[in-house]
């Protein structure tokens, strides 16, 4: 049974369809990347799987639970990061991790967090840079170990090493049995830690795919330069588009199999020819444009 399952989950502001029948799921130990850009409807999802915003339509459940009717029991176990972090000014760090121990007990990994992050928890949460505010979000959600993190956007405002020590913690939270959806515009990053992915686009899913399969999806961008004259008609059809044409060469993307593309090519004289493979962020935009 999926940890979390997310069906036909629909929410309407008015006339403004933020999320529009949405359906995913995700499994014990993963973590699932939740990409879209600004105004996709992924924080809208996360504000409806942590019961902050009911749905108009749908349901969503979590370790078997309904996140609306059980939201009591299920923030027990969940670990939640928001896009943004909410402080209370006057507190330290340490305060607001000792509100956190009386409320889920002592059995936490607190003190290790605050050491790798190299967070300071006696300076009061008003004099916090970006950075450490997000470090303190992050420890506040990870230190009881719950059975599920959901974070929105977790390394936003850190630098590259601290943004490897996440990584590393979000593993590590796996290992253990734990099951994380992260939110994210940012495609190294879901590259890098990611084992499946959601696409959401103007509140609709495109796509959900492991890592690997996003990265199977072949397209293929294609430099050729000739020695003599070409039609470049002759090398489009369903599978293959003109990005842009020369007067001795054409550059030519290609989705799936490249071989017919390859035998119409060597019919011609071919001064130079060069083969790229399409990134993690072309395949996603990819979907975006279709």
């Amino acid at each position: 049974m999926p940890v979390i399952e997310v069906n036909n989950f629909k929410k309407h502001f008015g006339k403004t369809k933020a999320v529009d029948g949405i359906s995913f799921t995700v499994a014990k130990g993963d973590i699932f990347g939740f990409l879209g850009p600004n105004g996709a409807g992924k924080t809208t999802t996360i504000r409806g799987m942590m019961d902050f915003i009911r749905p108009t339509e749908g349901s969503i459940k979590i370790l078997g639970l309904d996140s609306q009717y059980d939201s009591v029991e299920l923030k027990k176990k969940i670990g939640y990061l928001s896009g943004q972090v909410n402080l209370y000014k006057k507190w330290t760090g340490q305060a607001h991790i000792d509100f956190v121990k009386k409320l889920h007990g002592d059995s936490d990994i607190a003190d290790e967090l605050v050491t790798r992050l190299d967070f300071d928890p006696t300076i009061k949460a008003k004099h916090l840079s970006s950075g450490n505010h997000q470090k303190l979000g992050l420890i506040l959600s990870m230190m009881t170990k719950p059975e599920i993190l959901i974070m929105d956007e977790p390394t936003l405002a850190l630098d590259p090493l601290l943004q490897n020590e996440i990584y590393e913690l979000l593993n590590e939270a796996t290992q253990r049995g734990a099951t994380v959806f992260m939110s994210s515009h940012n495609l190294s990053e879901v590259d890098r830690v990611c084992n499946r992915v959601g696409i959401i686009k103007d509140g609709k899913m495109v796509a959900t795919e492991s890592i690997t399969d996003l990265k199977e999806k072949k397209i293929n961008t294609v430099h050729a330069h000739f020695n003599n004259q070409f039609n470049v008609d002759e090398f489009l059809d369903a599978n293959v588009q003109l990005v842009k044409g020369f007067k001795d060469g054409v550059i030519l993307k290609v989705k799936g199999d490249i071989n017919p593309l390859i035998k119409k090519l060597s019919n011609h004289s071919l001064r130079d020819i060069n083969i790229s493979q399409a990134s993690l962020e072309d395949i996603f935009l990819e979907y975006y444009e279709n």
